[in-house]
């Protein structure tokens, strides 16, 4: 199936390119979230008159992804969990607790934005998180984790 890029989509293209997908793909993701639409004649033309719109829209979110970004520079986390003796914590640190941790310290960061390529942590000591906060831009954060007493 044939479709038009409204986004940048990661290991797809650029907003405007025309790539075929699998119709699943295309169906379920690609068009009801916005990012695609189908490759007819009509979707075409309407697509070449809203262009200009488009790419302003998207490199107005690639700037505000990248100040975003440049408040994280200096930015460290500590994080406070039970912990036995060596170093274990009893439980996990996932997405959800660093996202928590951040608003809490005052920088906006959703779950879905908290890449952890390791997994989990579980133990205590400095660990680097991906932040995703857009196709284009990414950020490593170092999370402290702290046995607390």
């Amino acid at each position: 199936m044939e479709i038009i890029l409204l986004q940048k989509v990661a290991n797809l293209g650029q907003i405007g390119d025309r790539v075929k997908v699998k119709s699943g793909y295309a169906r379920n993701f690609l068009v009801p979230t916005g990012r695609a639409t189908m490759a007819t004649a009509a979707n075409i033309a309407k697509f070449e008159a809203q262009r200009h719109e488009l790419e302003a829209k998207a490199a107005a979110e690639l700037t505000l992804a990248q100040a975003r970004a440049a408040k994280f520079e200096n930015f460290k986390l500590e994080l406070k969990a039970k912990a036995g003796s060596e170093g274990k914590l009893f439980g996990s640190i996932g997405t959800a607790d660093i996202a928590e941790a951040a608003v809490k310290a005052g920088q906006a960061v959703s779950r879905s934005e908290v890449r952890m390529p390791n997994g989990p942590i579980r133990t205590v000591g400095d660990h680097q998180v991906e932040l995703h906060l857009h196709t284009d831009v990414d950020v490593m954060l170092t999370v402290t984790i702290v046995a607390e007493e």
